[in-house]
């Protein structure tokens, strides 16, 4: 669920000023910003290349190859350079936008506000820690205190014990809730909650607990993306998908139970970069496609891609989160929603639309990532400026670009979904059959055996040191058996 989006960073550059490039992600930063290095991110060859075996869902690996194309002046789409770190967001406030924050723009938050121009308030705010993402394991339920003063068992414990892979064991016990964790922090904040990191009392594993308000929910009109969500993260499996693995609930609180997932938001990785290397970005677009892939073998739209929405686990591979927006959709839907930067031009447009908004989605991720910025960027505080340059879909590209990055990007972001890759009759084949796409092994990187180019820094199973810190609260209310109006709307908690 959509939390905190990005802030708009004022990029304005005078005319009398040349433009100036992004710094190659090797540059280093300036004097102000030295505290916090670039990451280190190898470009190096990955893996022998194998191009995509045709399968739907099915997964692979990607080999990078290395890109050394020099960056020049990308002044374009909107964008201007002023010679420092691109480190805040730069997503343009509006008056006419919803708020998406529910806490933060992506990775882990306490809430969500969905839709998208609808009450008139700004959605684009300070950056924050969004929706719970994991893929969580063996997690005992068992009594236990839980060391931070939120006593008191849940009214009831959802769990699912039928194991992806089989490999992490299964909950322990039928009933449980607050008391078998210990809580340790807090990883995101968002209006409707925050999300804690966790320490399991049953086998002492690290997790994450979304803890979402129902009368805040309920009063933001929330409550069938809520329960959507629940619904949707219960149906999937996949190595680069959050999966919900338990929920319980009391008289005042939803509760979801997820992997921590220690290497932050991919949003924040390209921040302090500045832009990825080809092959960098090739990764990562490889990874979330077979995630998309997946979703869409089981008619699940997903409809909130963004750099906010991935996190990336320990070993650096993705892991997307974030299902506020994903709904089963076997043909075609209405619903206005997303992050306007990344909408496409059907939805803004308010035409009925398929499963190919997300492949023009992973279009404008794929040139974000390549870029540092997306295609239709625009300082202008007007949101129509932004919706008529999605809609004209006129895009200038950066010379650094391969000619077979500009390829598959002209064919992801076309506004005629006649000629878009992944509504065509080959399907998704089209996209992990292109020559962009010519050095993954999309099987060994289905099973990561692919070596990510960025393994973040995690020392230990309690390392929350990738995340913002947050100021903590009370957790008193937290398990409380009082009246529960609200109960019967969450059906699935």
């Amino acid at each position: 669920m959509g939390l905190l989006s990005r802030k708009k960073t004022n990029t304005a550059q005078s005319s009398s000023q040349p433009a100036q490039a992004p710094p190659p992600i090797s540059a280093p930063l300036p004097s102000s910003h030295q505290q916090q290095q670039p990451p280190s991110i190898s470009t190096t060859d990955y893996s022998s290349a194998k191009k995509y075996p045709p399968s739907t869902g099915s997964g692979g690996a990607y080999a990078a190859q290395q890109q050394p194309s020099p960056p020049r002046s990308p002044v374009e789409a909107g964008y201007a350079h002023h010679g420092k770190q691109q480190s805040q967001s730069y997503r343009p406030q509006s008056s006419n936008s919803q708020n998406r924050a529910g806490g933060g723009g992506g990775g882990y938050g306490g809430g969500q506000d969905y839709g998208y121009g609808a009450n008139g308030s700004s959605y684009a705010q300070e950056r924050g820690y969004g929706d719970v993402e994991g893929k969580l394991g063996n997690l005992g339920i068992n009594g236990g205190g839980n060391g931070n003063g939120a006593q008191g068992s849940a009214d009831q414990m959802s769990v699912d014990t039928d194991m992806a892979d089989g490999s992490n064991g299964q909950y322990g016990g039928n009933g449980g809730g607050l008391t078998d964790f210990t809580f340790i922090r807090t990883l995101g904040t968002g209006s409707f909650g925050r999300v804690h990191l966790v320490r399991s009392q049953h086998n002492g594993r690290s997790y994450a607990i979304k803890v979402l308000s129902k009368e805040r929910v309920v009063k933001m009109k929330q409550v069938e993306h809520t329960n959507s969500e629940r619904e949707m993260l219960e149906r999937v499996r996949h190595p680069f998908l959050v999966n919900l693995w338990g929920t319980f609930k009391d008289s005042k609180n939803l509760y979801m139970v997820m992997d921590f997932v220690a290497g932050g938001e991919l949003f924040s990785l390209l921040r302090k970069s500045q832009r990825f290397p080809d092959p960098v970005a090739k990764f990562f677009a490889a990874e979330v496609a077979l995630a998309l892939d997946y979703l869409h073998s089981l008619d699940i739209i997903y409809r909130d891609l963004k750099p906010e929405n991935i996190l990336l686990g320990a070993d650096g591979h993705v892991k997307i989160t974030d299902f506020g927006f994903a709904k089963h959709v076997p043909d075609i839907t209405w619903t206005l929603c997303g992050t306007p930067d990344y909408l496409a031009p059907e939805i803004v447009q308010s035409r009925g639309y398929n499963k190919s908004v997300d492949w023009y989605a992973l279009g404008v991720l794929m040139f974000e990532m390549l870029a540092g910025y997306p295609p239709f960027f625009t300082e202008d505080s007007n949101p129509m400026r932004l919706y008529e340059k999605i809609i004209s879909g006129k895009i200038r590209y950066p010379a650094y670009f391969t000619p077979e990055a500009k390829d598959l990007l002209k064919s992801l972001l076309t506004t005629d979904i006649t000629k878009r890759f992944g509504n065509l009759a080959n399907g998704s084949r089209d996209i992990f059959g292109h020559v962009w796409f010519q050095e993954v092994d999309w099987e060994r990187l289905y099973r990561k055996e692919i070596p990510a180019p960025y393994v973040p820094k995690v020392e230990g199973d309690w390392d929350a040191s990738n995340f913002d810190a947050y100021p903590e609260v009370d957790l008193s209310e937290y398990g409380s058996s009082g009246p529960d109006p609200h109960g019967h709307l969450f059906p699935l908690f």
